[in-house]
């Protein structure tokens, strides 16, 4: 049987045979996140700290030295975490129902306060159409996601270890595949600038904004602070929408165990963070070309939550952002990139 190639086809049936493609990776993704989820946390950890580990190699300090530093300062990092945040995510599970009848007694007198006014509310329809208590269980689900890759830490460190031993002689076999002459060389090398790029920048600004948030929840003494404010950090990496996120729980929170006016006090904070950092600083250290429209953002933590989990919707922003550097760095799929941009520096260009 001859070989027509996928050239051989007209446009619909390409088209096709790309949905279809797409599908069946989709289905692989999801059926293989046992897997995939570790992969893509050790890549992004790897990421980060590769130019931690070149900066080490710059100051005469070799490879596996370098490499063993940072697994350790990882290992530290990991612990103090688990033990800090560990007792503090139980805590909270336990306490979430006793939370969540908090949350529908004070629903229960707002609703009241809303009828002496004159508004004419079923109680029950009320109630169903806003449950705040979905945002604790859905935060609880996250972070209990996040806790149970605990068990895979040997296998992400492992993992680490050896995409940064990679990545220390990756570029030499860069030269020795593709002619230095050619394009294909500085498309990469600019593809993988800029994802370490974004990547470093942003977990900057997430540690600034979890930090920040969390000495705000202590001042006015909210419970589990650090659990929110790592929450923080990790919602940080969605852009947009992912401040508001990690802001209802500690909000909630606040409403059921403070009262309302230190709940306002928290939500005002979170605002001013997030004005501060996430639409005025962020944007003017990342530059042009390296944001998302917020329809793109939604989209893709529907799609990455599904196909990952909870776990998917802390990834999926630097997942769909990967993608998006990468169309953008090759002329034939430019224009996609370019549909994924935020309104900002769409219109810039």
């Amino acid at each position: 049987m001859p070989d027509i190639g996928y050239t051989g086809f007209n446009r619909a049936q390409r088209l096709l045979l790309t949905m279809a493609a797409f599908i069946v990776v989709v289905a692989g993704m999801r059926a293989a996140q046992d897997i995939l989820i570790p992969f893509l946390l050790s890549l992004f950890i790897a990421i980060i700290m590769m130019p931690l580990l070149n900066w080490m190699r710059s100051k005469g300090i070799p490879t596996w030295a370098a490499i063993l530093i940072i697994v350790l300062a990882i290992l530290i990092l990991g612990f103090l975490l688990a033990v800090l945040v560990g007792s503090s995510l139980t805590d909270f599970s336990n306490s979430l129902p006793s939370y969540q009848k908090g949350l529908r007694i004070k629903l229960a007198e707002l609703l009241v306060f809303l009828q002496d006014q004159g508004f004419a509310i079923a109680d029950q329809t009320f109630l169903e159409f806003i449950n705040p208590g979905a945002a604790m269980r859905l935060t609880s689900r996250i972070l209990t996601g996040m806790g149970n890759l605990v068990g895979d830490t040997f296998l992400i460190l492992l993992v680490v270890i050896f995409m940064l031993l990679e990545a220390a002689t990756f570029s030499q076999k860069i030269e020795n595949a593709i002619p230095a002459d050619s394009s294909q060389v500085d498309r990469l090398n600019t593809f993988l600038a800029n994802i370490n790029r974004y990547m470093v920048i942003k977990t900057w600004t997430s540690l600034g904004t979890g930090t920040i948030a969390t000495i705000w929840l202590s001042l006015w003494g909210v419970d589990y602070a650090l659990l929110w404010g790592l929450l923080t950090f990790l919602f940080n990496y969605i852009p947009n929408i992912g401040s508001i996120m990690a802001a209802v729980p500690p909000v909630l929170l606040a409403l059921v165990t403070l009262g309302p006016w230190p709940a306002v006090a928290v939500a005002l904070g979170y605002l001013a963070i997030n004005m501060t950092i996430g639409s005025f600083l962020e944007p003017r250290i990342m530059g042009k070309g390296l944001g998302l429209s917020t329809l793109v953002v939604f989209l893709s933590l529907l799609f990455w939550g599904w196909v990952l989990g909870p776990v998917g919707m802390i990834l999926s922003v630097p997942l769909t952002m990967t993608m998006k550097i990468g169309l953008s760095s090759f002329d034939e799929t430019q224009w996609i990139s370019a549909l994924l941009d935020g309104g900002s520096s769409a219109t810039k260009r």
